[in-house]
């Protein structure tokens, strides 16, 4: 058994912070402009032979006029990691002014809801969210006016129902509906429609193909999709802010409600304590972490998806990157699957442009990508006679405009980028490196960089989870390598994933990272979007290939693309063994990167 030792500290000392903090009360429900809403708690039960029972607390979202001769569809949605019912009520409320019902529930840990946090497992939460569709559908029995469960609530009749479910079943209680929602929110979509036919489309956002890549990228060794052979390199930074969230999410209310909650594992499963102990003490995850981590991934069921998906993905994402919902697109479409894909600027390390999608208050009307939503659940949900969109489309923060960001979007079939390759030539010093043209010869050479012992820092500067929190990146000597290409005569527009081919010299199974740059004309260098791709090499003997995270970037006039090999990254867990690794010049060793005009 794993143990973990190394976090109960951490562990005592925030659960004396939420035993001492006092309880928050929930918002009594209330009316608003077109639509009332009611707090409802859910009994529902979970896990194996459905024996585990579990509370949900979530709040109905009723449009005013509706009633059993006049119906409407529904949609589900939950919060992120941390957050609660309460975090989805402004596209909660503004579905409702658009003639949806809407359920914003807490996912199961979070929120005034029990049980312990297991991921969005389908077995588990995609089994809890599938019971609030039977309340959606009509129902009775499942959910309740008070936290005690002792006073039914009414039978809901108020939806729109559909005649049969997605594998041809007939249901009394099959109510036309779709699920929406961000990141953690994004996951339990999958999960929920993995294991209930009766969900019509969905609409994720901002959310994972496969955790154990999430979570510990290695952008060689890939098997299938992103999914690597071999674990990458943790990300320490948002791994430990996941363990904090879900520990001190249930407060002193809830701990205090529900002791059981508290150990071996507080608010999480035991063997999700053990996946996180692992990934911060080796920098790595075993057979049976990357097992349990692809288990609450779409990556594991994605043959049990059917229905219409607009995956929304942002490019200032260095948890969940445009790769991963590359790989969740692709592998939709191949199978047949109606699947769109937009590429918004906004993610996990940034925000929103200006008339994309406004968190707090949105809009279809002055935001793109609520425009896009809307459309798509009218579609499917409706059957409104409305265009859904393009097939790929994504954000160009180069394109000037006003208003709604449409005239930043561009479209087209994904892959839109034409390979552009590079060849890494080799200078006079360790950082006069080139990248040159492929019509141009390149120069043999090997610049070598050393690695830190015991998973050491070998920068200063911002964590990846915000990335223009502090600039510049100050990088110790001798731990990186760098190749430039010549300042630009024309705009270089890259979209899509790009690729190197490295050649190495060095023992054992080291870990470098790899990192794409825009270098300024004043020598400012910018790593775009704070992305950087883990490097586990397995083999040293044998060319590596190398799948970076993607991006959509403009290299403008006079300004310089680099890439960057180092032997650490402060966001991630380091190697445990420092040794000295020669990367090799010339010869195949490239940079190819889609591109779109040059």
């Amino acid at each position: 058994m794993r143990t973990i030792s190394g976090i109960t500290a951490l562990v005592v000392t925030l659960l004396t912070a939420c035993l001492a903090a006092p309880a928050v009360a929930a918002p009594a429900s209330g009316a608003s402009a077109g639509y009332t809403t009611e707090l409802l708690h859910f009994s529902v039960h979970t896990g194996p032979g459905r024996a585990t029972p579990c509370t949900i607390v979530g709040q109905l979202y009723r449009p005013d006029g509706l009633s059993g001769s006049r119906r409407a569809p529904a949609i589900l949605t939950t919060n992120g990691f941390g957050g609660s019912y309460k975090t989805q009520a402004p596209i909660a409320a503004y579905l409702a002014t658009q003639g949806y019902v809407v359920l914003a529930y807490s996912g199961l840990g979070f929120g005034g809801s029990t049980c312990p946090i297991t991921l969005d497992d389908p077995d588990v939460d995609g089994v809890a969210a599938s019971q609030l569709v039977d309340y959606l559908g009509g129902r009775a029995g499942v959910a309740f006016t008070d936290a005690a469960l002792r006073r039914p609530a009414p039978r809901l009749d108020i939806v729109t129902h559909d005649a049969t479910d997605h594998t041809g079943r007939r249901r009394a209680d099959d109510p036309r509906i779709g699920m929406i929602g961000g990141s953690y929110g994004g996951g339990i979509q999958f999960a929920t429609a993995a294991v209930d036919p009766r969900i019509d489309t969905i609409v994720p956002q901002i959310t994972w193909n496969d955790l154990s890549y999430s979570l510990a990228p290695n952008a060689t060794s890939t098997s299938t999709g992103v999914s690597s052979r071999v674990s990458g390199s943790a990300k320490t930074i948002y791994a430990a802010g996941l363990f904090l969230d879900g520990v001190t999410d249930p407060g002193r209310a809830g701990y205090l409600a529900d002791p059981a909650r508290i150990g071996p594992c507080p608010n999480f499963t035991a063997s999700q304590c053990a996946t996180f102990a692992e990934g911060a003490t080796t920098g790595e995850f075993g057979p049976a972490s990357v097992a349990h981590l692809r288990h609450a991934s779409v990556a594991s069921y994605l043959g049990r998806i059917r229905i219409p998906v607009l995956l929304e993905q942002g490019q200032r994402d260095t948890l969940f990157d445009l790769n991963e919902a590359t790989a969740t697109y692709q592998a939709l479409r191949a199978r047949g699957v109606e699947t769109k894909m937009i590429w918004h600027q906004w993610g996990h390390s940034g925000a929103p442009a200006p008339g994309e999608y406004d968190k707090a208050y949105p809009d279809r009307t002055t935001q793109y990508e609520v425009a896009r939503s809307l459309d798509w659940f009218d579609h499917h949900l409706r059957g409104a006679d409305v265009s859904t969109g393009p097939d790929f489309a994504y954000f160009r923060d180069w394109v000037p405009y006003s208003g709604i960001a449409t005239p930043a979007y561009a479209s087209g079939s994904y892959p839109v980028g034409a390979p552009t390759t590079f060849r890494m030539s080799a200078g006079r010093g360790l950082l006069d490196n080139a990248l040159v043209p492929t019509g141009q010869s390149a120069r043999p050479g090997s610049a070598t960089i050393r690695t830190p012992p015991l998973g050491a820092p070998t920068q200063t500067g911002p964590f990846n989870d915000k990335p223009d929190a502090a600039k510049p990146v100050r990088q110790d000597p001798g731990t990186y390598a760098r190749w430039d290409t010549a300042p630009r005569a024309t705009p270089l527009d890259v979209v899509g994933i790009g690729s190197m081919r490295l050649r190495v010299r060095a023992v054992g199974q080291p870990l470098v990272f790899a990192k794409v740059y825009d270098v300024a004309p004043d020598g400012t260098a910018d790593l775009i979007n704070g992305l950087v791709s883990p490097v586990r090499i397995t083999d040293p003997s044998t060319p590596v290939t190398v799948t970076l995270s993607g991006l959509v970037h403009r290299f403008a006039v006079g300004h310089r693309l680099r890439v960057e090999i180092a032997g650490g990254d402060q966001s991630f867990r380091n190697g445990l063994q420092g040794q000295p690794v020669t990367i090799l010049s010339g010869g195949d060793a490239t940079l190819t990167l889609p591109v779109t005009s040059d």
